[in-house]
């Protein structure tokens, strides 16, 4: 009996090892939330635990466009893609409209164009500031473009667009209480403990009320645009959700990766 008592506690000592050598859990489930009578979609990452990685284009050289196309590659790698969107806004060939780093190698430079047309008409990723969200595996940040080329952070992954949508606290001073320029709109903030939080409306919202979901509910001091309209777009197979953009696809894209 002796024996058998310490099988049984060296055994339970192993598995807790084991337990403790496996990889975290990488991302809480993304959950449904509303503000201001909206409804969001809202994803949490921990910096240092989650695989939050960047696609682009596949090893043919061709941009994924689909989230499902992302799956896919993961899977033939062994791993399980548990969650995407959109990261950003893109041309109509699918490549970054701005900064674009994966895996350490800048595939795309930093914008810094002021774009055309006067304030109201401009284009989102042109209404300054705009910014940068940057990552590797300890720690996550969002700057404005000029503060980040000043810097220039050593990152392992960066995306580019805009504007801005809180900058320290902040809203963006373009943005106008009440305005009736209302879409589907989707974002990044990085949070108090340096927690990143991804968040896609399912109602049409906007800017200010979108910036207050990351300041005000999410209490993220910095958050970033990431686009609008029909380049939003959420995947995560345990809600059911494979959205696809009605622009022909997708240009960059975040994956959590198991």
């Amino acid at each position: 009996m002796t024996y058998l008592k310490n099988g049984v506690l060296i055994a339970a000592v192993m598995l807790a090892a084991l337990i403790t050598s496996l990889p975290p859990t990488f991302a809480k489930d993304c959950e449904q939330e509303t503000f201001h009578e909206a409804r969001y979609i809202v994803c949490t990452l921990e910096p240092g635990k989650a695989d939050l990685r960047l696609f682009w284009k596949g090893m043919d050289g061709e941009p994924y466009r689909y989230f499902s196309s992302v799956a896919e590659a993961v899977r033939k790698q062994g791993r399980a893609l548990t969650f995407a969107m959109n990261a950003g806004m893109y041309r109509a060939d699918f490549s970054p409209i701005g900064l674009y780093v994966e895996a350490g190698r800048e595939l795309r430079p930093a914008n810094t164009a002021r774009g055309e047309g006067s304030a109201g008409l401009l284009p989102n990723f042109y209404k300054k500031p705009n910014g940068v969200f940057f990552f590797d595996d300890t720690r996550a940040g969002i700057l404005p473009t000029d503060q980040f080329l000043k810097r220039r952070p050593k990152v392992r992954f960066a995306t580019q667009s805009g504007p801005m949508l809180v900058i320290q606290n902040k809203l963006h001073p373009a943005f106008i209480l009440g305005s009736t320029d209302r879409t589907r709109r989707s974002g990044v903030g990085v949070c108090s403990g340096g927690t990143v939080r991804l968040a896609a409306s399912d109602d049409m919202v906007n800017f200010h009320d979108f910036a207050r979901l990351f300041r005000d509910h999410l209490k993220c001091p910095n958050a970033l645009f990431l686009d609008g309209g029909r380049g939003v777009g959420i995947y995560n197979p345990k809600m059911g959700r494979n959205d696809r953009s009605w622009h022909g696809g997708f240009g960059p894209i975040f994956g959590v990766v198991e």
